[in-house]
């Protein structure tokens, strides 16, 4: 059997970071068994469906790197399918016209309410005679479509996560809508057909869904179709193991995108919510799919934790070539209006010394300020330039790069380390000056390799310069 599996999101908001986990779930195992990973998207609503929407899925998909092999399809392009197997139950007498109103059953779900009960609906409008039914279109009733599920009965199937699953059927609400009024098809009915039409054979999603799984089956089973396996993935909660949420701080993929992360390490992040690969942390999208299996896909809950999703981001951003870091910094610096230099040697050299401090994008134009910026001096910076050695290095730093420029960091540092000895100070003195001359603060790049970039530049000089300058008006 090939496998075939699909992502199905509804276009009614932004590609949500749990849908995306199950796309990345699906595209592990399609890739991992050489299946089909298919992409539908479920547009049935059409108050709430926008194509804003739809792009952001197919454009967070695509910079997930999860491309998937047939689609997009449209439930919307679908809707003489859907009449078509209706009507198929219909002739059957598995499905029914019901023409209760809205205030029937709300006074139905009350009184069930008032004597304690589980709200259902009994199944009234099963047994109708035509001329019942005539009645009722006279009145001008418009009926929904349900589907009749038998009482009592035991659906029982093995998910691939949570094992061996039984509902019973009178816990799922007496029959069920699979029509509007309007004739447009409800989720449970047209997701079967789609899978049926489209051949999955594996449906793998969010644990949220378990309760339509029965329903479902029983269709597949009317419909006298092969019913596919099912994987309930645990959700993704917060820190305080609750559902993730908004209050949480990001719950779109494009909120993660807007945050600094890169695909590489989102993706290594995600397939780590209730998976564990065998051996590793650090993994890229390929090499995940070779290791995926069901069996090591944890029942609980997955516990969504900010620290290990930063440090994975910064892991990858590392690991990244020269090239490709030099070309994601660039977008960056130039979204923020830094002008990069000409020479593609300087960008790229630029870029490794920045790549090896942030853990995020967005963390990118703050670190490399003192490259692309004029020095702006924190408080902390203009105290180590009021120290009272600082008369004595400045000085002394402006001739030491007055001669001839290095071009090797460790025979920088080792001029440093000269520098302080002729001076009769320790390094901290000479190294934290220079600093606060070249950043404006005491924190920041490494060093030497920024004074080698900054002197490459042509602004080694100036700041020192400019600080020696300013520190004898404040001395004045």
């Amino acid at each position: 059997m090939s496998v075939r599996v699909r992502i199905a999101p509804s276009p009614t908001g932004n590609l949500h970071i749990g849908t995306a986990r199950t796309a990345l779930f699906n595209y592990l195992f399609a890739r991992n068994q050489g299946g089909k990973f298919i992409l539908r998207i479920e547009d049935t609503d059409q108050e709430r469906s926008r194509p804003e929407y739809t792009r952001n899925i197919l454009q967070g998909l695509t910079w997930l790197g999860l491309d998937f092999d047939e689609g997009p399809y449209y439930q919307s392009k679908r809707l003489n399918r859907y009449q078509e197997v209706i009507e198929q139950l219909l002739h059957e007498g598995k499905a029914y016209y019901a023409f209760s109103t809205p205030e029937e059953l709300d006074e139905l779900r009350t009184r069930q309410k008032a004597l304690g009960q589980a709200t259902r609906y009994d199944n009234r409008d099963r047994d109708l005679t035509l001329q019942q039914q005539a009645a009722y279109r006279a009145e001008g009733r418009q009926p929904v479509i349900r589907f009749k599920i038998e009482e009592p009965r035991a659906v029982r199937w093995v998910d691939m996560v949570q094992g061996e699953t039984t509902w019973q059927t009178q816990d799922l609400g007496g029959d069920m809508v699979i029509a509007r009024a309007d004739g447009q098809p409800l989720y449970n009915f047209a997701v079967v057909v789609d899978d049926l039409d489209m051949t999955i054979t594996h449906v793998i999603r969010g644990d949220d869904h378990v309760g339509n799984t029965p329903k479902q089956i029983l269709l597949y089973e009317a419909l006298g179709a092969p019913i596919p396996q099912f994987a309930h993935l645990p959700l993704i909660h917060n820190a305080q193991g609750k559902k993730l949420s908004k209050r949480d701080g990001a719950t779109s993929l494009a909120d993660y995108q807007t945050l600094g992360f890169i695909p590489e390490g989102l993706v290594n992040y995600l397939a780590m919510l209730s998976w564990s690969p065998p051996g590793q942390e650090l993994f890229s999208l390929a090499e995940a799919a070779k290791l995926f299996s069901f069996d090591r896909v944890s029942k609980s809950p997955a516990r969504f934790d900010w620290d290990k999703l930063n440090w994975l981001n910064g892991q990858h951003l590392r690991m990244l070539s020269s090239v490709d870091l030099t070309q994601r910094l660039s977008k960056v610096w130039t979204q923020v209006g830094y002008a990069l230099p000409e020479d593609p040697v300087l960008l790229e050299r630029i870029a490794q010394l920045v790549g090896d401090g942030p853990n995020r994008l967005d963390e990118v134009p703050r670190v490399s300020r003192p490259l692309f910026e004029p020095v702006a001096f924190s408080i902390e910076g203009l105290q180590v330039l009021l120290k009272p050695e600082a008369p004595q290095v400045l000085p002394a730093l402006v001739e030491f790069f007055s001669q001839e420029p290095f071009t090797e960091t460790e025979a920088l540092k080792q001029g440093l380390q000269n520098l302080a000895k002729s001076l009769g100070l320790k390094n901290g003195p000479i190294m934290q000056t220079l600093r606060v001359v070249l950043t404006g603060t005491t924190k920041g790049l490494e060093l030497a390799p920024l004074a080698l970039l900054l002197q490459q530049k042509g602004e080694l000089l100036p700041r020192l310069k400019s600080a020696l300058a300013l520190v004898a008006q404040m001395r004045g």
